[in-house]
């Protein structure tokens, strides 16, 4: 936890740790009054294809659903 002096003059470096992951709370006084946290995640680059024979469905997976089973699932 950080006063608020302390992210007035370390800002660079908790912008730097809440980036890489750790939890950086700034206090007022004794209270924690905020969190910082990076507004864009650094996802991995999506491949496609990844997935490629690792899902498998049943063949009737895409056959319409009966009214029956419409009723039953109460979607009419």
């Amino acid at each position: 936890m950080y006063t608020v002096h302390q992210a007035k003059t370390n800002l660079s470096k908790l912008i730097r740790k809440a980036c890489s992951g750790d939890d950086v709370v700034i206090a007022r006084g004794k209270e924690p009054v905020v969190r910082l946290v990076p507004l864009l995640s650094r996802r991995k680059k999506r491949v496609p294809g990844r997935l490629k024979g690792k899902i498998q469905y049943s063949a009737n997976a895409f056959k319409p659903i009966s009214g029956k089973e419409l009723r039953e699932w109460s979607i009419e």
